[in-house]
């Protein structure tokens, strides 16, 4: 299902525009940093969806791009049988920002997709979003173009938000096979929320605040379900759910405008409340992600704020773009990785029967999984929310302000490297405060752990029914 919400940026009192969200899916997530990459001529992309998934098709191959930028992302292994690694939100080095968030589509759209379809998924999309868009507005060229030229895989409709410092745009790709998509561009006045997207009234053409292809209108007149007549074309009335806002939506949105009003404005707690509140966010987010949207000096200076889960009961902490590697903890791990029990974790067996074998180094499994660790505790948390979940919140919403106010030297520091020629250096300042606070908050998190753990066994709390304790939400 997923999540994002958008921040422009005359709401916030740094005057940064903000992209948020979580990752909604049942499966292992990790963090990775892919660079930038050249591929030879008549290199291809995989792409699309299984006669095994959920809603089927085929695989097919599109052409790959002459080059694929530096980007940063969160990858996942499962969501009703689309192939993995999927891809939900990240950042690139031209500072374009994707997160992927679902939107159905209406019953009859469903119904007609064909049973072999072609063409990209939800994932492949996001994925090469931040792989080539150089802008948002590209990005939303990008997306229409791939479906115009290859089609669309879907598993019942979705939409992305694409974002960078300058603007927005939701876009939403429609099930039933017959190439639609409709974007509406945001600006620094808008706060927007999806989940799942949404868009309103459109006019009757395309122009530089929505885009649509050409037979948007012609489809829905053909299968009776729009003529002039009936007024303004309101997308999702006519091809989504017809719910337009959910409650979760309209209740986050209203939230952020009432703070935006005030005389401070926004400030990055906000943000990250907006995605870490217990209202929204619980066992099912499988990580969260803040990313500024800002031109530094250098495309290195870019940075995320991660969380390994749902930031309800872990941290939201810096990844740059200009560091090395993520650390071992925050990378692909079994725990919960579709496909990882009835896989052999020995690499020997490799050459003999790769597909048997996991792809996960025997190394990584050495070690302890960031995933893995902070489900726990959010899972012993919700046990007893007053006053375990309580005291987790406090703490880290303390790390969080105790890492932000170390920030701008860090960046100073590196931007002062990078101007002087030693971008080795300035990766390894980069590298060393990320991985170092990343450190940190897994001790924590295992500290945590076990203090709410002999808590809850000792005051015989722990819940052993298997019967989840789960918070109330409002999606």
């Amino acid at each position: 299902m997923s999540y994002g919400i958008y921040i422009g940026r005359n709401h916030t009192a740094d005057g940064v525009a903000y992209l948020a969200g979580y990752g909604d899916e049942p499966s292992s997530h990790w963090l990775e940093i892919n660079p930038r990459a050249a591929h030879p001529d008549g290199a291809t992309l995989t792409v699309g969806v299984t006669p095994q998934a959920d809603m089927p098709g085929y695989l097919s191959e599109i052409p790959q791009a002459r080059e694929t930028l530096r980007n940063m992302r969160v990858s996942y292994s499962y969501y009703l049988g689309v192939p993995a690694p999927l891809t939900n939100g990240g950042l690139n080095e031209c500072g374009v920002a994707v997160r992927d968030i679902w939107s159905t589509s209406r019953d009859e759209l469903i119904a007609m997709t064909p049973k072999d379809q072609t063409g990209p998924n939800y994932s492949d999309l996001a994925r090469i979003v931040v792989e080539r868009a150089r802008s948002a507005r590209e990005g939303v060229d990008l997306i229409g173009r791939l479906i115009a030229e290859h089609g669309y895989s879907t598993y019942g409709g979705n939409s992305h938000m694409i974002a960078d410092p300058d603007e927005a745009w939701v876009v939403i790709e429609f099930a039933g096979g017959k190439g639609l998509w409709c974007a509406e561009r945001l600006g620094p006045d808008s706060i927007r929320a999806s989940r799942p997207g949404y868009i309103g009234e459109i006019p009757d053409a395309p122009n530089d605040d929505f885009r649509f292809p050409q037979h948007f209108f012609d489809t829905a007149r053909e299968q009776g379900w729009w003529s002039p007549d009936d007024g303004p074309f309101h997308v999702n009335r006519i091809y989504g759910d017809g719910k337009h806002r959910w409650d979760g939506v309209a209740w986050i949105e209203d939230e952020m405008r009432a703070r935006a009003a005030r005389p401070e404005k926004i400030g990055l707690e906000d943000v990250f409340w907006s995605i870490s509140t217990e209202r929204l966010t619980g066992d099912t987010a499988g990580y969260g992600q803040v990313v500024p949207l800002i031109h530094p000096a250098h495309d290195a200076l870019r940075m995320m704020w991660h969380a390994p889960v749902g930031p309800v009961t872990a941290p939201l902490l810096p990844v740059f773009l200009g560091q090395g590697p993520v650390p071992p903890a925050w990378r692909q791990h079994r725990y919960l990785t579709t496909g990882e029990s009835h896989r052999f974790l020995d690499c020997r067996k490799r050459d003999k029967d790769p597909d048997t074998v996991s792809p996960v180094p025997q190394g990584i499994e050495t070690g302890p999984s960031a995933f893995h660790e902070f489900k726990r505790l959010m899972h012993l948390a919700f046990q007893k929310p007053d006053p375990i979940l309580g005291e987790v919140w406090t703490h880290w919403r303390a790390v969080e302000a105790d890492v932000n106010a170390r920030i701008p030297d860090v960046l100073r520091a590196a931007e002062r490297l990078l101007e002087a020629g030693e971008a080795p250096l300035a990766e390894q300042v980069l590298t060393e405060f990320s991985h170092a606070r990343l450190a940190e908050a897994l001790a924590d998190c295992q500290a945590l752990s076990e203090a709410a753990h002999a808590r809850l066994r000792a005051l015989g709390s722990l819940n052993m029914t298997g019967e989840p304790r789960m918070l109330d939400q409002i999606w």
